[in-house]
């Protein structure tokens, strides 16, 4: 890679991730005041309403963001790539409407208002998720930037307010988590001059039945890795009660920048990978592969020595005692192991390799969720996370173990041809 073409990518790493940090930050500080302010059952509540909207995040990605992010990036016509924008856009809306409508239901379980606006706001989080993919392979970041921006600035002032009423807090929250992300999409769609446009007609299932060889394993591959990365949440939530999770949720949270990092930069990556698998450079592939993950791994632990030497400053009173310092090593584990695999990652879902990682996903699901399922009947619940620590490390070298033999196989394909 020349200085030039490094400069280029750092630039556009800055820019994204800047996005995500801010974003980052702010949820953080959310779930910051939300644990010094409300109930641990319903700091719980809402941390299990973050990871319903992380799983619907997930399906979104690969349902509609991922094969609409690879199809403009391969349209060689604008109006082929404005078509690919409108009918997996429209499958995002239907997508995302399903999410909030199952995330309202099993929310009014729990509370006796509040459950709807819990629904919108997982839904229109959703939506967004894909719509700043979008924007990501037309080349738009800076338009995702600015609608990051007010997102986080929306959500930061309607936070402050909750705090200052000091009345019905989980309920406001979710209310005010609903306007920001509906000013985050209003921001990009009319900043971007993108008509909001519709169409479930029979392109859009033709689509559908062109990619669902590979989507039936994406589906398959992400429904397993929710399992091994989210089941431990679950788990906890189904078996101790939404207050048990609370000092896991606690402590999660404080590593979430690093998640956030991950997306960002397979985010930025997926383009980039594409093009050049599309031209079967992998030679550049593979000193990608080989540059970017020590120095996320040295990113990686700054921020969690960073985070370890400030526990005891933000630890908070209402948990208890609960071990939040070993709580607090496991998440590190948890947060910071998939910035390794990332690169991995991106390059089997560029293959479209899904079925390679739903295989690895459901292995290390099967032995994070045994172990998960062992501690929470052995030892107190704050161990689970040790069992998400193991489903990473599996992932980790699965991954790994997968993509060098092929990179190294294809760069000998290509110097030879």
């Amino acid at each position: 890679m020349n200085f030039y073409a490094l400069r280029r990518l750092i630039l556009r790493l800055t820019v994204m991730v800047g996005g995500e940090a801010m974003q980052s930050a702010f949820h953080l500080a959310l779930n910051l005041v939300l644990l010094h302010s409300v109930s641990a059952r319903d700091y719980g509540i809402f941390a299990l309403a973050m990871v319903a909207g992380g799983i619907g995040l997930t399906y979104i990605r690969a349902l509609t963001a991922l094969p609409a992010s690879i199809c403009i990036a391969g349209s060689r016509r604008t109006g082929a790539a404005n078509a690919y924008e409108v009918s997996f856009g429209t499958a995002a809306a239907l997508l995302s409407a399903l999410f909030g409508v199952v995330v309202a239901i099993v929310l009014e379980g729990w509370l006796d208002e509040g459950a709807v606006s819990g629904g919108a706001f997982v839904a229109l989080w959703a939506l967004r998720a894909h719509i700043r993919m979008v924007f990501f392979a037309r080349n738009r970041q800076m338009l995702v930037s600015a609608s990051d921006l007010l997102f986080t600035l929306s959500g930061a002032a309607g936070t402050a307010w909750v705090v200052w009423d000091d009345t019905h807090i989980l309920q406001h929250t979710f209310l005010i988590m609903t306007l920001a992300n509906a000013l985050g999409i209003a921001a990009m769609l009319v900043l971007g001059r993108r008509p909001v446009r519709l169409g479930a007609g029979a392109h859009l299932w033709r689509r559908y039945r062109r990619l669902w060889r590979d989507l039936k394993w994406s589906l398959l591959s992400v429904t397993i890795t929710n399992l091994q990365g989210q089941g431990m949440a679950l788990l906890v939530a189904a078996i101790a009660g939404p207050a048990a999770y609370a000092p896991i949720a606690a402590a999660l949270v404080n590593f979430v920048p690093l998640r956030i990092v991950s997306t960002a930069f397979a985010n930025m990556m997926h383009p980039e990978m594409t093009a050049l698998m599309a031209r079967r450079q992998f030679a550049r592939i593979g000193r990608l592969l080989r540059h970017w993950p020590p120095l996320l791994a040295v990113l990686g632990v700054l921020y969690g020595l960073a985070v370890m030497i400030a526990l005891p400053f933000i630890r908070p009173d209402s948990l208890g005692d609960t071990g939040f310092f070993h709580v607090s090593l496991m998440a590190w584990a948890v947060g910071g192991l998939p910035m390794l695999y990332v690169m991995p990652r991106v390059w089997l879902e560029i293959a479209q390799d899904y079925r390679s990682i739903a295989i690895l996903s459901a292995i290390a699901a099967v032995l994070g969720m045994l172990m998960v399922l062992a501690l929470l009947l052995t030892v107190p619940s704050s161990w689970a996370l040790l069992g998400g620590a193991l489903s990473e490390v599996v992932v980790l070298i699965g991954s790994w173990a997968i993509v060098r033999p092929r990179q190294k196989a294809a760069e000998r394909e290509e110097r030879g041809g």
